[in-house]
């Protein structure tokens, strides 16, 4: 029976020795050894057995440390990295950082106090990769397990500059050839590694040591063991052991793609002649229509916008950029991208609006239709869209109620025009802040028509697909049924905004107050009109009695059934004084249920429905106005 002896020493190392009955230290052939501690870690296991080539029965000295051990040495590089000294442990001296055989991880290489993958490779493909590219102690894997089923596979790869713990490795007495040693290690599954030691660079003979695991190496940074010692690892030639089920079916799949390839290539040259038929009949339309603004080439508004280098916004479609024509004339210029049903809309606009003239319109300058390039040039519109003046919170950036008084009277205008006052009544279909720009001296303007309807005079109601931006949608739109009184709702909703100074969806408050109409709705019931004027304007509270009347067209403008709505013609006559505003009003509203899934992040990059050219509502920084 064996027992244990325990010696502590002034290291405060422990080394516990296995002694047979008679109290000696075990030999060489019995199956004990020795193993000495460091605090909890273990630093050293020995074995003494007999003396062989073979795994089974090769003299062998297992060193093996605790975590502990790996953890505190990447602690110290750590602390090291950070300019921080520490000191060395105690057998720093005598094995440094790189003598702890767990320190980097299995299959890692130590090397001034760091652990890397070691580089083994055939072409592209690394067997080894890195288990924790943070912390990089926990060593490395293999690519591909080793298995014993396919060991006719296994592949020893020669690691040059490195080696396993040699100044603690123990070797046999027996000689063999490094190739005797290689076949050894590929003949036994349990083999993970091997070291070949030769006594000098001259001799062909050496000694072979098989390791039943990869822990980590050590960098031999160009010592004499760089030639002496070889160090193999055992990898899985992955390539070889997947089944090859693809060899029966290679003919076919070749065939099926070349025929795919071949369809693809036709739709895209179809597609292709398609696109350039339509863009070609488009510049041809537009040479033919009366009336048209200035027709300039891609070279001309690359000039003028100075390469495209002063961006104002961008929109879902389009860009816009800021331009001055030869006269210093500043100008908006938008770029489209996209074809087919953006096209559709870039021809109607150029088409229709850049024919009709209103000073509460924005005017058309000019574009361009040449080759893949579509711009519009606009008038520049220097205080940029209501948008940013009515959703703020300095007071010093309010407007006053007069300013916004005839805001509400410039947009009513606008849209009286484009419904009565024209050929054929033109429908917006998308009326909002940032489609209401303002010109230098506050005067407002409708502008993007990229999703506009031309309705004859004699139809009361089309039939269309629902198109617009949510929160302003007209309840009408879930029966696709259009008139222009789908512009009279979105109308209210913006003079709504203008009074009161948020947005239509504000998901900074709670529950009951973030829909701005079922608030409306409240508040009606209760008659408080006056707590939902703009708290950031003391101007407002000194116009209370005209701000609530205003609200009230609002509220006429928003009744669910389109037919009760007024035209803007008559909301021209009640701002005006010519004509008095319905006062029985049914302040249920409707709207669609689809703005409640909108957040503030899509209404501030203008989330539609259907098709849209979004003109950017940022052109410039809100200035102070006086009202």
């Amino acid at each position: 029976m064996e027992e244990t002896k325990e010696i502590s020493t002034p290291m405060d190392t422990t080394t516990k020795l296995d002694l047979d009955e008679a109290g000696y230290l075990v030999d060489r052939k019995s199956t004990t050894g020795m193993a000495h501690f460091l605090g909890s870690c273990l630093i050293t296991w020995s074995i003494k057995k007999q003396n062989s080539v073979a795994l089974s029965t090769a003299e062998a000295e297992y060193i093996a440390a605790g975590s502990c051990c790996s953890q505190l040495l990447w602690i110290k590089q750590q602390l090291l990295d950070f300019g921080v000294d520490v000191a060395a442990d105690l057998l720093t001296a005598t094995i440094g950082d790189c003598g702890y055989p767990t320190v980097c991880g299995n299959y890692s290489v130590c090397g001034n106090g760091k652990c890397s993958c070691p580089q083994i490779a055939v072409g592209p493909s690394n067997f080894l990769q890195q288990i924790n590219y943070r912390q990089k102690n926990q060593g490395c894997l293999l690519v591909t397990p080793i298995s014993c089923e396919h060991s006719q596979y296994h592949v020893l790869m020669e690691h040059n500059e490195t080696g396993y713990i040699p100044l603690y490795l123990q070797y046999g007495t027996h000689k063999t050839e490094l190739e005797n040693c290689r076949r050894s290690c590929l003949s036994n599954c349990s083999c993970k590694a091997a070291q070949f030691r030769l006594p000098g660079p001259d001799n062909m003979m050496g000694h072979c040591a098989l390791l039943n695991e990869g822990f980590s190496l050590t960098n031999s940074d160009g010592t004499v063991l760089n030639k002496t010692t070889f160090f193999l690892i055992k990898v899985q030639n992955a390539s070889k052991t997947k089944p090859n089920h693809v060899a029966p079916i290679i003919g076919s799949t070749i065939g099926a793609s070349l025929g795919l390839l071949f369809t693809v290539f036709a739709c895209f040259v179809f597609l292709f002649r398609r696109r350039k038929q339509l863009e070609e009949a488009g510049e041809e339309f537009l040479d033919q229509v009366p009336g048209m603004p200035s027709r300039f080439s891609d070279e001309e508004l690359t000039l003028m916008t100075e390469y495209f280098s002063k961006k104002l916004g961008q929109g879902g479609f389009s860009s816009l950029f800021e331009g001055t024509m030869s006269d210093d004339t500043k100008i908006t210029v938008k770029c489209l991208q996209g074809f087919g049903n953006m096209m559709k809309s870039f021809l109607a606009e150029v088409a229709t609006i850049g024919r009709i003239q209103h000073v509460n319109l924005v005017r058309v300058v000019g574009f361009c239709a040449e080759k893949y390039h579509r711009l519009l040039v606009y008038e520049y519109m220097a205080n940029g869209s209501l948008y940013r003046w009515i959703f703020h919170r300095k007071q010093e950036k309010s407007l006053t109620w007069n300013a916004r008084k005839k805001i509400i009277s410039d947009v009513a205008k606008g849209l009286a025009y484009l419904h009565q006052d024209c050929n054929n009544k033109i429908i917006h279909l998308d009326i909002k802040p940032q489609d209401i720009l303002l010109d230098h001296n506050f005067n407002a303007k409708i502008s993007d028509f990229g999703l506009f309807k031309l309705v004859g005079k004699d139809e009361s109601t089309i039939v269309t697909t629902m198109r617009g931006t949510l929160g302003y949608l007209a309840p009408e739109w879930l029966k696709s049924v259009t008139t222009e009184k789908v512009d009279v709702y979105g109308f209210g909703v913006v003079i709504l905004e203008i009074i009161w100074g948020r947005k239509n969806l504000d998901r900074l408050q709670d529950e009951d107050n973030m829909h701005l109409l079922s608030l409306f709705k409240r508040k009606a019931e209760e008659t408080r009109f006056l707590e939902m004027l703009d708290k950031n304007s003391e101007d407002m509270q000194l116009h209370r009695e005209e701000a609530v009347e205003m609200m009230k067209i609002a509220a006429w403008c928003l009744q669910s059934e389109y037919t009760k709505r007024p035209s803007m013609s008559l909301v021209v006559k009640v701002l005006l004084g010519l004509a008095s505003a319905e006062t029985y009003l049914d302040y249920s509203f409707q709207y669609s249920p689809m703005t409640r899934r909108i957040d503030e992040a899509d209404q501030e990059t203008e989330a539609v429905v259907g098709i849209s050219l979004p003109f950017p509502s940022e052109l410039s920084e809100p200035r102070d106005i006086a009202g």
